[in-house]
């Protein structure tokens, strides 16, 4: 009787050390590795801040986060306007936009954490796999002479945001420039059309899609010359990360997380991570630049 009486303490010890501790979800109880947090993302760069997660927890078990993904078109109305105050960007705020959240007693907090670039994809099969600024622009305005078609993802992306920006173009023309509703419908649109050249966040391309391996097999990513007396005006660059890191390739684009916490919880924890030297080597890892090359440290040891 007494040893079953043991048995059946050691058993509930046990049980009890094993439980799962509630996550805290007061704000006021929240630290920098512990509580839940809400984060919105742009659907470009879902694949990286997965992977940054991913590691976050594994070493913050008390950590949850609740990702919702989305066009930047689409997020940033619902970050301004809604009770999400983390959200990873392709930009900054505007400054209507950063003086809602100042008048709030917020001050927005943005770091650059990665340097993404936006491919151009042809088919497999086309000869001509080189393009320069110079004619892109020219399709966004309308003033084509070679029959070539850009496709986007959608109409309120942040790629064409950046290439109406770029072009300075206030709306999209009636010709040569086609939006769909996702990066894997460029993808096969490409494929199935092999004049028309399709516009993807590098991210997103080198993401392990497997249910797009058959499609992606059939497309590769074009070089592009920049603009007469800008960096990279001198060859056909691809967006291969040393390219981005070097910033020589044209169509590059840095990668932001703004915080509007307004306090020290899990939100700033993880921006701060994504700083960290850790965080960093994930991007590094992930094909993209990262905000900043991390030292490497030898271990030299002596032979005597």
């Amino acid at each position: 009787m007494r040893y079953l009486t043991f048995a059946l303490f050691l058993f509930l010890f046990v049980a009890c050390k094993n439980e799962k501790r509630p996550i805290k979800t007061d704000p006021a109880l929240q630290t920098r590795t512990s509580g839940q947090v809400k984060i919105l993302v742009d659907e470009s760069f879902s694949s990286i801040i997965a992977g940054q997660i991913a590691v976050f927890k594994s070493d913050y078990k008390d950590s949850r986060f609740t990702v919702i993904t989305g066009s930047e078109g689409k997020i940033v109305p619902a970050f301004v306007n809604d009770s999400v105050r983390l959200i990873v960007l392709s930009r900054m705020l505007t400054h209507e936009e950063d003086t809602t959240y100042r008048r709030r007693g917020i001050v927005p907090k943005t770091s650059r954490f990665a340097i993404d670039g936006i491919a151009l994809i042809t088919h497999s099969n086309n000869l001509d796999s080189n393009i320069t600024t110079e004619q892109v622009l020219n399709i966004l305005k309308g003033d084509a002479k070679d029959g070539r078609a850009l496709v986007f993802d959608n109409p309120y992306s942040s790629t064409v945001r950046y290439f109406m920006t770029l072009a300075g173009v206030k709306e999209l023309p009636k010709t040569g420039v086609y939006t769909l509703h996702n990066n894997n419908e460029v993808i096969k649109y490409v494929v199935e059309h092999k004049n028309y050249i399709g516009v993807v966040g590098v991210n997103w391309l080198l993401a392990n899609n497997s249910s797009m391996n058959g499609y992606i097999g059939n497309v590769r990513t074009m070089g592009v010359r920049n603009l007469k007396g800008k960096k990279g005006d001198d060859a056909y660059y691809k967006p291969i990360q040393t390219n981005l890191i070097s910033g020589i390739y044209p169509f590059l684009r840095n990668v932001y997380i703004i915080n509007c916490e307004g306090r020290d919880g899990l939100g700033t924890g993880f921006a701060n991570w994504l700083m960290s030297q850790r965080g960093q080597l994930i991007v590094l890892k992930s094909g993209l630049g990262p905000h900043k090359m991390m030292p490497r440290e030898f271990n030299l040891k002596s032979s005597k």
